[in-house]
C-alpha cells in the first residue's frame, strides 16, 4: 500500500484536545479523513471541512487504509481494538494501525501480536508536545514496531511531528513515553514551586521567568506552561486526569522491573491531591494550585 495523500484513507479515532488538531493536520495534507468519536459533536468542525464521520470504530476500520487512535485510557484502547466490533476484527487486510494514545507497553505488544496474526501492521506511537505541538505539527513521536512499517507511515508522522524516532520493537514507543512522563513529573513540581516562590517573596514572576527560562533551569514546561500559570490560565493542553493515568502506568512498570522512582511517586501523590481538589479536567500546570490556593 502506498501513502499517496489522495488515495490513502485515514481513519482517526479520538477527536480530543490533541486528536482534533492532529486529524486536521492530516486533512490539510490532502488525506481523505474518516473520523469516529463517542461524542459526535466533537467532530462537527472536521465534518464541515470534508471529513466523514462514522458511528462505530468497526465501520471506520472497514473503510480506512490507516487507522490512528488517540483516546484517553488503556481500557479505551483495549475496547476499541479488540472484540467483534473492534478495529483488529474489522480492518482491511494489510491496514496500518497506529495507536498514539499514551497507554500500557504490554497492551501495545498485545495489539501488535493480534494485528500480525490478522495480516495487519501495528505501531505504538505516543506523542509529546501538548496542544501547542499538535496544533503546529511539531510533536515528538516515539514509535515502537517493525522498521518497514515505520518507514511506510513515516510521511504521516512527518505531518504531525518534527522529532520522530523508531525506538525499537512493539511497546518501545510506550516505554519511551513513560520516560518522558517521568521527566515531566518532577519538572512540573519544580516549575510550580519556582513560580510560587517568586510570587510569595514579592517578585514579578514574568521577570523571573525571563531570567531563568533560558538558563540551566530552562525546560519546555517552564517556557510554555510558566506563562499560563502566571496568567491564571489552567485550561488543558494536557489533562491532569490523563497525566495521573500515565504516571500510574509508569509506577506499575517501574515496580515490575524493581526500579525505585521517588520523584515520580511524589508527583503522582501531588497530582492525586490536585484531582481531589476538583482540578482533574484542568491542565497539568494547575499543580500550582496545590501550592498556592
Amino acid at each position: 500500500m502506498g501513502l499517496n495523500p489522495e488515495q490513502t484513507i485515514i481513519g482517526f479515532i479520538g477527536i480530543g484536545v490533541m486528536g482534533k488538531s492532529m486529524a486536521e493536520q492530516l486533512r490539510k495534507a490532502g488525506y481523505p479523513l474518516h473520523v469516529y468519536t463517542r461524542t459526535a459533536s466533537k467532530a462537527e468542525d472536521l465534518v464541515a471541512e470534508g471529513a466523514v464521520w462514522y458511528a462505530s470504530p468497526a465501520a471506520l476500520a472497514k473503510a480506512s487504509d490507516v487507522i490512528i487512535t488517540m483516546v484517553g485510557y488503556p481500557k479505551d484502547v483495549e475496547e476499541i481494538y479488540f472484540g467483534e466490533d473492534g478495529i483488529i476484527a474489522n480492518a482491511k487486510a494489510g491496514a496500518y494501525l497506529i495507536d498514539m494514545t499514551t497507554s500500557s507497553p504490554l497492551l501495545a505488544e498485545r495489539i501488535y501480536r493480534a494485528a500480525t496474526d490478522k495480516g495487519l501492521h501495528a505501531l505504538d506511537a505516543p506523542v509529546s508536545g501538548g496542544d501547542i505541538g499538535a496544533r503546529e505539527g511539531k510533536l515528538s513521536i516515539m514509535v515502537g514496531g517493525d522498521k518497514d512499517d515505520f518507514a511506510t507511515v513515516l510521511p504521516l508522522f512527518e505531518r504531525l511531528g518534527t522529532n520522530i524516532v523508531l525506538q525499537g520493537k512493539a511497546g518501545a514507543g510506550q516505554h519511551t513515553k513513560m520516560c518522558n512522563q517521568i521527566a515531566i513529573a518532577s519538572n512540573m513540581i519544580g516549575v510550580c514551586e519556582a513560580l510560587a516562590y517568586a510570587t510569595t517573596t514579592g517578585l514579578d514572576p514574568e521577570l523571573v521567568l525571563k531570567s531563568i527560562s533560558t538558563g540551566a533551569a530552562g525546560s519546555w514546561s517552564l517556557s510554555n506552561l510558566g506563562p499560563r500559570i502566571i496568567a491564571g490560565n489552567f485550561e488543558p493542553g494536557f489533562y491532569v486526569k490523563h497525566f495521573i493515568k500515565d504516571m500510574g502506568i509508569a509506577l506499575e512498570v517501574a515496580k515490575e522491573v524493581g526500579l525505585d522512582t521517588p520523584g515520580l511517586a511524589l508527583a503522582y501523590s501531588l497530582y492525586k491531591r490536585l484531582a481531589e481538589m476538583g482540578f482533574d479536567e484542568k491542565g497539568t500546570q494547575a499543580l500550582y494550585k496545590v501550592l498556592v490556593h
